[in-house]
């Protein structure tokens, strides 16, 4: 574990660092005024710059008609600002500790959120770097708008989705839900898909508008159920007896499983060559595989330290003669 805390803080030490480096070039670009280290003539010729390049929103051109290869410098600054900004966003996202998994929905869901809108804001500040005129370009996002909408039905679809998803309530973040027979735990949940991994680590990603009928086992106490045969010829009662003292004591050993005592529930079915004996225990969804495991162990222990058979199918041959 401190390998990996090590790990962490070495990359992002770096990071960090890049961070400040960046803000620091883009404040000494905006406001050089404030920079006592630099000349007035320095001081005048990055005013001059910002001024051209940061300071209105309109179609910008050289004097002398042909590209201007600042402006590809200006873009790389406003591409490395929006980067620094949404580093510290998600540094601070970082620090709110929540309780609860609609909280950490929410807050991943905002992050998402605040990372589609840097993006945005940086495709239209960067055409007006470049010289676009903005106005016209959002009048033209207005025409194709219907071209657009018909290609993304889908992406519309799953969005409203997603919306809904969360407002109302049917899963979260840390939630253990089935769809179409994939099991597994939420990961994040997007204004496009849903990440749900299974207990392998397989993620599935899937489309919100693909998310029709699904069951979200985590709502409510799950049960663990196990059946365990003996032999006809064993003692039924002892056997019980057994059982019911062995779900008695699991709680104590295994807290974390078992919340509460299993129960012993009856004799489930006469078999073929067993008498089916069924025990339940109240779980949470994420331990009912481990706790059903430990379950059918101890329940293997228990009854063979009491000499009661647990039978096991045999195949009889008849030699005729």
């Amino acid at each position: 574990m401190s390998e990996k805390n090590n790990a962490k803080k070495s990359t992002a030490a770096p990071r960090i660092v890049g961070i400040a480096v960046i803000l620091l070039i883009l404040l000494i670009v905006n406001f050089p005024r404030v920079c006592f280290f630099l000349g007035p003539s320095q001081q005048e010729a990055l005013q001059r710059f910002s001024d051209t390049y940061f300071g209105k929103f309109m179609p910008l051109k050289s004097e002398s008609g042909s590209f201007d290869f600042m402006r590809l410098v200006a873009l790389v600054l406003m591409i490395l600002g929006c980067w620094a900004v949404y580093r510290i966003i998600v540094w601070l996202f970082s620090l709110i500790k929540t309780q609860g998994r609609r909280a950490e929905t929410i807050k991943g869901l905002a992050a998402n959120i605040i990372r589609y809108a840097i993006v945005i804001f940086a495709v239209v500040f960067g055409l007006n770097i470049l010289g676009a005129d903005i106005l016209t370009v959002i009048a033209s996002l207005g025409i194709l708008a219907l071209v657009i909408g018909f290609g993304a039905q889908s992406l519309i679809e799953d969005m409203i989705a997603g919306f809904f998803i969360l407002f109302e309530g049917r899963f979260y973040v840390g939630d253990i839900i089935s769809v179409d027979g994939f099991r597994g735990t939420v990961r994040s949940i997007g204004l496009v898909s849903t990440q749900v991994a299974d207990i392998g680590g397989n993620i599935m990603i899937i489309n919100n508008s693909n998310i029709r009928t699904l069951t979200n086992l985590s709502n409510a106490p799950s049960v663990a159920v196990t059946t365990v045969g003996i032999a006809y010829g064993a003692d039924l009662k002892k056997a019980e007896k057994v059982i019911t003292e062995l779900c008695e004591k699991m709680p104590g050993e295994y807290p974390e499983l078992f919340p509460k005592a299993p129960r012993y529930v009856g004799v489930e079915n006469l078999g073929e060559s067993s008498v089916d004996l069924r025990i339940v225990a109240d779980v949470q969804e994420s331990n009912i595989y481990n706790a059903r495991r430990t379950l059918n162990r101890e329940l293997k222990l228990a009854l063979d330290e009491a000499g009661i058979e647990i039978p096991f199918p045999q195949v009889v041959v008849w030699q005729g003669k």
